[in-house]
């Protein structure tokens, strides 16, 4: 199982997670959900549901993803294999992110 930390403008939102299946799972924090003033992460993970669960990577994550060429490069330049769309994410997606929304692997997964 790999886990990362989802953020919205710096601040906790929920946590991330690939499961050894390659199953995916989105959870908003308790704190996250039940506080009305905050916003979803994105419209295709409205605050509807606390947890979300999907065969493949979500399509908001995944468009966090660069296209193209500059994948390619970054896949060439990281040493991880462009399937690994999670790998990736998890490698790019900490800072300079289009949005709000950063992911940041958690330092201990299990």
């Amino acid at each position: 199982m790999k886990a990362a930390d989802v953020y919205y403008n710096g601040s906790l939102a929920g946590e991330l997670i690939q499961h050894a299946n390659n199953s995916y799972e989105f959870r908003y924090l308790d704190s996250w959900f039940t506080n009305d003033a905050l916003p979803a992460i994105s419209l295709t993970l409205p605050k509807r549901a606390q947890v979300y669960k999907s065969d493949h990577l979500f399509p908001f994550f995944f468009s966090l993803l660069s296209e193209g060429y500059n994948r390619k490069l970054q896949c060439r330049l990281l040493k991880i294999d462009e399937k690994d769309f999670f790998g990736l994410l998890l490698a790019t997606a900490s800072a300079d992110t289009i949005g709000p929304v950063t992911v940041v692997k958690k330092l201990h997964n299990q």
